[in-house]
């Protein structure tokens, strides 16, 4: 296990920084002991193996942090052989807020292009990818054995190649020849980039009063079927003690093997380790990532599901290669589900036409949510109940870019490379989105705080702005709750928030047939819009939805309820220009009982919070670039997707809270 400390240089300015804040530190407890003699300061504590300062700023009712959890840096493969060379150091920065530089380089090394947000995230992994870890470091490292193999010429080379055949070999478990027997030099050379993605991890985590960053060591096991269908799975570790090396898909390509080997190496190894797996990108699984069956078409055991539900308690709902919600027609008539939606099945549809299906039911999460009622109802253990976040699944080392911008880079993905030149008309495949952000409530920005928020799923996940949704469920909330100032306290106080379980309704008669339930479950749900920059504020809330899905005979149901706000309030946009009109909401709140409940019906809610429509981030480019589609002029090379039937002009942004669960005789 890892337990070293970092060696690596801060960067000058962030050691400025730390050295400020301790100074400041200092100066705050010699106050504190002159003007406060009688008040107790907190000790310092004990994350991991390393002692923390405790967090000057910390609220008992939580408060909403935000962050990505899907990262990857010029360490994996893919993000390599599209010109890549962030580093995890140059990706925590960027998270921080920095301004770092990003391909195509000129001859000097210099970068072209270069980023920044404009707010600092609150937290962020970087998950580069397991596999091939050792290949990409030996294939860029002259020094090492295997750097002159056909595979590292080809590598170098011809990187679209590279990226094909190379992620074909890993997908089908297999590692290239010059790793030598077992894969042993890629193993060992997989140790060089993981030792510097955990110093970089560590230097930039804020251990001061001031708790401004959290950064988790994690990584991604890269489960797939060929470059089509994929399982993947982002692994976080709550703190600084990790594994020696990630486990890959290529050490083990069964998911009961997989979370064994986290349980070796990790959970029950002795050493403070703990770590939770947050599956993504559903939406180009082929339906392989939820499965309820196994190859031989019988229904899986406890085994599988018991290992889901300990593992597994959140997952990523959109990133930038779509949404992952829901899709209308698929088990769904909600219009809403049409949002950011790609028409293949699985990655291979990117590249090959024809070679991918069209999507499957069991892709989206809420067909999911709702098939994992009945798995519980056959097994007792639901291996579907996930808690819900969002991530970019940037390839640029670029954390938190979200924002829909006309300047939007691009996150990558595919692997491609970009040339030489500056790139011209569109950064990225016109069906891809800038991704979206991990939202948590936790009461400090710790690892501890937001670790804990997460197994207990006190989680939600925005497609891009920084909208707080929060979720309450009980069955006394007080009808005016939206009225009091302490909607919170009484949110808990009276229930459990998103991420829980009901307990079983409260009844009229004592025991036997005669009891029946005294009320439906009562819900308590708000959401504040992206208050942002005057660069980047959110535009107005239009309305704040519960969607409850239940089982009923075996059978799967759901329904949409617009709770408060408008659906019909006639905002727009307009494409020439991007301006928008109609009303909306700052912030939205609202009481609502389920008109529809069944005690004896298992089933789950959770809040999407909508805003009104804005320009998509390709609209933008294309008005930016002056670009008209009235067939007077040729559309210039590059700008074809402007005018293309299929393109998308606008979108409502949102969240999504994590369910809350009602099960019978809990």
């Amino acid at each position: 296990m890892n337990r070293f400390v970092p060696s690596l240089p801060l960067q000058p300015s962030f050691t400025v920084t730390l050295l400020f804040t301790k100074l400041s530190f200092v100066a705050w407890l010699l106050a504190a002991f002159l003007t406060l003699p009688f008040q107790a300061l907190a000790d310092p504590f004990v994350e991991g193996t390393k002692e923390r300062e405790a967090c000057a700023d910390r609220d008992s009712n939580r408060r909403a942090l935000f962050g990505d959890l899907h990262v990857h840096t010029g360490f994996s493969l893919d993000a390599s052989t599209m010109g890549t060379r962030a580093r995890p150091a140059d990706a925590y920065r960027f998270a921080w807020g920095e301004r770092v530089g990003i391909q195509p380089f000129d001859d000097g090394g210099r970068p072209m292009r270069t980023i920044q947000l404009d707010r600092p995230l609150d937290f962020a992994a970087v998950t580069d990818h397991a596999e091939l870890l050792g290949e990409t470091r030996i294939c860029n490292s002259p020094e090492m054995q295997g750097y002159d193999s056909l595979v590292c010429r080809i590598y170098r080379t011809w990187p679209r190649v590279s990226f094909f055949w190379s992620n074909y070999v890993a997908s089908s478990g297999y590692r290239h020849d010059f790793c030598g027997p077992e894969g042993e030099l890629c193993r060992q050379g997989a140790r060089i980039p993981w030792t510097e993605n955990h110093e970089a991890t560590e230097a930039s985590y804020d251990r001061s009063s001031a708790c401004r960053f959290t950064s988790f060591h994690a990584y991604e096991w890269t489960g797939a079927i060929g470059i089509g269908a994929n399982y993947h799975r982002n692994v976080i570790f709550e703190n600084d003690v990790v594994p020696d090396l990630p486990l890959s898909f290529i050490e083990a390509p069964v998911l009961v093997d997989f979370w064994a080997g986290l349980a070796r190496t990790c959970r029950e190894a002795g050493t403070g380790c703990d770590v939770l797996v947050i599956p993504h990108n559903s939406n180009l699984s082929a339906g392989r990532m939820f499965r309820n069956r196994l190859p031989d078409g019988t229904p899986i055991g406890t085994t599988e599901a018991q290992g889901r539900a300990d593992y597994e308690p959140l997952v990523e709902i959109m990133q930038h290669k779509g949404e992952s919600e829901c899709m209308f027609g698929l088990g769904t008539e909600d219009e809403l589900c049409r949002f950011e939606k790609l028409e293949y099945n699985s990655f291979s549809g990117r590249f090959f036409p024809g070679s991918s299906d069209a999507p499957v039911a069991n892709q989206f999460v809420r067909n999911v949510l709702k098939e994992g009622l009945r798995v519980e109802d056959r097994l007792g253990i639901n291996p579907f109940k996930f808690g819900i976040i969002a991530s970019t699944d940037t390839h640029l080392g670029a954390p938190g870019m979200a924002a829909e911008d006309a300047i939007y880079p691009g996150h990558g993905g595919a692997g491609k490379p970009l040339g030489d030149d500056l790139p011209r008309g569109f950064p990225d495949a016109i069906d891809f989105n800038p991704g979206g952000l991990a939202g948590i409530w936790a009461e400090e920005n710790t690892r501890t705080a937001i670790f804990a928020a997460m197994k207990r799923k006190e989680t939600f996940g925005t497609s891009g702005p920084r909208i707080q949704v929060r979720l309450f469920g009980g069955w006394d909330y007080a009808d005016d709750l939206c009225e009091k100032n302490n909607f919170v306290s009484r949110g808990y106080e009276g229930g459990v928030p998103m991420g829980g379980d009901l307990a079983p309704p409260p009844k009229r008669g004592e025991s036997g047939d005669a009891a029946t339930p005294l009320s439906a479950p009562t819900f308590a749900l708000s959401a504040l819009r992206d208050s942002g920059t005057p660069h980047t504020a959110g535009t107005k809330l239009q309305q704040i939805q519960i969607i409850k899905g239940w089982i009923e005979d075996g059978s799967m149901h759901e329904r949409v309820y617009e709770v408060a706000g408008d659906s019909h309030n006639a905002a727009g946009v307009d494409l020439d220009s991007c301006n928008t009109w109609g009303t909306g909401f700052d912030a939205l709140c609202g009481v609502w009982r389920d008109p529809d409940f069944d005690a004896r019906q298992p089933s789950f809610y959770y809040a999407r919070v909508i805003e009104n429509p804005t320009c998509r981030w390709s609209q933008k480019l294309c008005i930016a670039n002056h670009i008209r589609c009235n067939g007077q002029a040729p559309v210039p090379v590059g700008f074809e997707p402007c005018c293309a039937e299929n393109h998308v002009r606008t979108i409502q942004e949102r969240a999504w809270s994590s369910p809350i669960w009602y099960t019978p005789n809990l």
